[in-house]
């Protein structure tokens, strides 16, 4: 399982995604945020999904790019060329797949400016090819397992947030999602794109350096509950339920 959330605020795009691979009882490390920079050209794609399948469209991609990315000046104009080089890929592979008794299932997160676009774009690209755009009612996606990560991301994150505050909302997001579910790790990879910048930002968090962040979701969740004794009360009274135990 995959955890890839993309946030879009007034400031620019954020992005987070794990980097664990599980496979059976293995357990392994892979990127899966892939960063396109040049000349006013910024473009990150995070996925989730067969591996296989994955790498294999993100190099056809990239080969793309190499060849015809001056042609692309529109953020839509370079997702529609991935949903292209997707379909591709789905044309290759899925009878095999489907032999194996597997499902082909890549779905991708985008964010991308170019140059002629006057904002940020954060799209979530389908298996089929087909994208939906980012709205500022509910300025986020997420990929993979998505259970966990999205209560926080709904009652908290708002399109006025800064940059910082997008990717602490989206940093306690991924918390939210590792403590309960197994296929979900860290090192975790983060993206910052600030618009008008040209520019991605990237860096790799390891587990140390997010213990402090898991320790003080902790404590504030249990804080949480011990301070919801008092609103809680009345409903537990009505049960019989005496509250001073």
């Amino acid at each position: 399982m995959t955890f890839c959330v993309g946030i879009k605020c007034q400031d620019g795009l954020v992005a987070i995604a794990d980097t664990r691979i599980t496979s059976g009882s293995e357990v392994s490390t892979a990127k899966k945020i892939a960063v396109h920079q040049g000349e006013r050209h910024s473009m990150f794609v995070l996925s989730s999904g067969l591996r296989s399948v994955r790498d294999k469209a993100i190099t056809y991609f990239e080969e793309r790019l190499r060849l015809n990315g001056t042609n692309l000046s529109r953020s839509y104009q370079a997702v529609n060329a991935l949903a292209e080089e997707i379909r591709r890929v789905y044309t290759e592979d899925n009878d095999w797949l489907i032999k194996a008794g597997l499902h082909f299932d890549l779905h991708c997160i985008v964010g991308s400016q170019l140059p002629e676009d006057d904002a940020p774009h954060l799209y979530l690209l389908y298996p089929q090819g087909n994208w939906v755009e980012v709205s500022r009612g509910t300025p986020y996606l997420i990929i993979g397992e998505t259970r966990f990560g999205k209560p926080i991301l709904d009652r908290a994150l708002r399109y006025e947030a800064s940059l910082e505050e997008a990717l602490r909302l989206g940093v306690l997001s991924f918390h939210s999602t590792e403590a309960s579910s197994a296929d979900v790790g860290p090192p975790v990879d983060a993206v910052v794109y600030p618009s008008d910048s040209f520019a991605v930002r990237e860096s790799r968090f390891n587990e140390d350096q997010l213990q402090p962040v898991a320790q003080f979701w902790q404590h504030a969740m249990e804080s949480a509950v011990e301070q919801a004794a008092a609103p809680v009360s009345t409903l537990a009274q009505s049960l019989g339920i005496d509250s001073a135990k």
